[in-house]
């Protein structure tokens, strides 16, 4: 029998690091100093995979779990900066009724 759990289509719940008052100050950031960021995040995410694999297979599910973790958090932040910041709306010009 297959069970299927209905998943929040909400960014803070599938992503909890939204949630975070921090992430605000990262996102006001210079663009060249979020990307650095996440491209670092995203070193520690792959590594920490790695780590992960390796641990499971030389049967060290502490350490594994561990890495696992690191890597989901990793990826969660760099997402956080990777995604656009909501545009303000461009003011239009309004016309005098003389034009």
């Amino acid at each position: 029998m297959v069970h299927v759990i209905d998943r929040s289509a909400r960014a803070d719940v599938r992503n909890p690091i939204l949630s975070l008052p921090a992430i605000a100050a990262l996102r006001d950031l210079e663009p060249a100093a979020q990307e650095a960021l996440r491209l670092v995040l995203l070193d520690l995410q792959l590594d920490a995979r790695q780590r992960a694999e390796k641990s499971w297979r030389t049967h060290k599910p502490p350490l594994a779990a561990y890495w696992s973790a690191v890597g989901v958090y990793a990826g969660h932040i760099a997402r956080c900066l990777n995604r656009p910041r909501p545009r303000t709306r461009p003011q239009t010009r309004r016309c005098d009724p003389s034009c």
